[in-house]
């Protein structure tokens, strides 16, 4: 009954997008996106396009339900779609946040070590983003040199932030030069994935449209992502909320599919509710969980992959609300079948800043979450019976053959938990923290980057007039 009701409530979510499409429009300020709509014979009337529900449809379902991306080390290579399901890095945060809840502007190192951090953790086949916004490089060259620290740091799978034609082609020409491909090769085998997002409510600006076209270009997959507030930018009710945001998402998915048909593009969703006390964003709320959960169902009515994040909080402190609130948001990613899990860990102070001990924290979440959506698996061996009888009513399997064979891989063990009768309450919780932090550090390996390659990205980047520090300093040399 539970499942039907999702169902219908789905067509309904649909439905409603549709009218909105075709009554209310979608504005595109960008004046090429307006050329390719109108060349499609949609209908626009001075920046606002309406769309009738077969148009949609035709073009959304040119998208394929799979995006391939690949890896410097194809062990990470990525799937994305279908049951496969991955997490991504957190993104957008200015500032650091430590463990008493003090914030400091973050800087170019701090992402730096973000990218490490992330690397560490087998969990993930992808890297980079936004993972903060450094204060101390320049904003004209931000999205550059936050590319390049990713393409020089991580050999997983390669995550960009979004930007205007110059900046989309720059990351296409240095991502080509760091694997040694031609434009033509980059889109037989993606290597760059980045995030396009809606102004809600239905708009898409110029920045957007610029990124949705450039890796329509190329061929690579973009994720296109509305943040909708319920209650500011979009109606208190979710279902209205959801409304308005499957129109933007939708109708954005369908002008990447007439700029280049068959363009991989995922279905992704950052909208929650707004507090209604303080207007602010609540990012850790139920309704947010929701939406993530709608956000898995919506793409899988359209046949694409999803995109949605992650173990969030509007906690200001690493304290009970930060934990209950990520594990929520969390287990609604990963129960509903959200694709890339992005935000999936350190996200603090509502999408404000980046707490270390939160990160190390939500990735023992995401291990938790894993382990009880893997169930449980029923077989002979799973059952031992024959020493189940063996042991009869007065035996212990601690030193049985079945239990070393089988502690590891069936049991979740933890980083960070404080288990045991033996251990010191006080604090340990946080050295454990500390502990792994420190281990992932020591233990990071940089990619191997032959001198030659390194040089013609400088050599691009130095023509494009970014300073030779601020190169240097992004690819650790």
């Amino acid at each position: 009954m539970k499942g039907m009701s999702v169902r219908e409530n789905v067509k309904k979510i649909h439905d409603a997008s549709m009218r909105i499409l075709q009554e209310t429009g979608m504005r595109f300020y960008h004046r090429d996106a307006i050329k390719v709509l109108k060349e499609q014979g949609i209908r626009v009337e001075g920046d606002i396009a309406y769309f009738t529900e077969e148009q949609i449809m035709c073009w959304v379902k040119q998208a394929p339900s799979e995006a391939l991306l690949y890896a410097a080390n194809p062990r990470y290579d990525m799937k994305i779609g279908g049951d496969h399901q991955y997490v991504g890095p957190c993104g957008g945060a200015t500032f650091i946040m430590d463990r008493e809840g003090h914030m400091r502007d973050a800087v170019f190192s701090d992402f730096i070590k973000l990218i490490k951090l992330f690397e560490g953790n087998p969990d993930y086949c992808l890297n980079g983003g936004l993972a903060c916004q450094p204060k101390d490089i320049p904003v004209a060259f931000s999205v550059i040199l936050l590319a390049l620290a990713s393409l020089t740091h991580t050999e997983k799978c390669m995550f960009a932030a979004a930007g205007d034609y110059r900046t989309m082609e720059t990351l296409i020409r240095m991502t080509c030069i760091r694997f040694g491909v031609t434009p033509e090769q980059l889109r037989e085998k993606p290597r760059l994935c980045t995030i396009a997002n809606t102004n809600t409510p239905l708009l898409l600006d110029k920045n957007m449209t610029e990124t949705i076209f450039t890796m329509a270009k190329y061929g690579q997959p973009v994720i296109i992502a509305s943040a909708a507030m319920a209650g500011t930018t979009s109606p208190v009710t979710l279902a209205g909320t959801l409304a308005i945001v499957n129109a933007e998402i939708i109708a954005s998915v369908a002008l990447a599919q007439m700029v280049s048909p068959g363009t991989p593009v995922i279905y992704g969703s950052q909208s929650t509710a707004a507090d209604m006390a303080t207007c602010s964003i609540a990012i850790g709320s139920p309704e947010g969980a929701l939406c993530y959960k709608y956000c898995a169902e919506m793409a899988k009515f359209y046949g694409i992959p999803s995109r949605a994040g992650g173990s969030l909080t509007d906690a200001k402190l690493l304290n009970a609300q930060a934990g209950y609130e990520a594990m929520l948001t969390c287990m609604a990613c990963k129960e509903s079948g959200i694709n890339i899990m992005t935000q999936s860990a350190g996200i603090m102070n509502s999408y404000l800043a980046v707490s270390y001990e939160k990160l190390i924290t939500d990735f023992e979440i995401i291990s938790f979450v894993n382990r009880y959506l893997r169930d449980i698996e029923v077989n002979d061996e799973t059952i031992p019976m024959e020493l189940i009888k063996e042991l009869k009513q007065e035996g212990q399997y601690l030193t049985e053959e079945h239990t070393l064979e089988f502690c590891r891989k069936e049991l979740c063990i933890p980083k960070i938990s404080v288990r045991g009768p033996h251990a010191e309450p006080a604090g340990q919780f946080d050295r454990n923290i500390e502990k792994q932090l420190r281990r992932l550090e020591e233990t990071y390996q940089k990619p191997e980057i032959s001198d030659q390659t390194a040089g013609a990205i400088k050599e691009m980047l130095l023509d494009m007039g970014a300073a030779e520090r601020d190169i240097d300093m992004a690819m650790d040399i």
